[in-house]
């Protein structure tokens, strides 16, 4: 299963580029699909590539639910 996942825009690089972190994990990933992306913003990525700028609180919420979901299945898992 593939996801894309909120992402907050850490650093701009040149060549359309940028670095993201993703829940405090950072990466270099392209943003030549969105026009007028800064740092602080948060955006949707998949396989390397920033697809959209999300609304911040969005983009909090979506991580607060893939915390959850992992937080739950470790406990299935246990």
């Amino acid at each position: 299963m593939c996801l894309a996942i909120p992402a907050e825009v850490t650093k701009i690089l040149p060549d359309e580029m940028a670095v993201v972190s993703m829940d405090g994990v950072s990466k270099e990933i392209s943003i030549a699909l969105i026009d007028d992306i800064a740092v602080g913003d948060y955006a949707i990525v998949h396989v390397g590539y920033a697809l959209a700028k999300i609304d911040p609180e969005e983009a909090r919420r979506t991580l607060d639910l893939l915390r959850e979901l992992s937080t739950e299945r470790q406990g299935a898992v246990q």
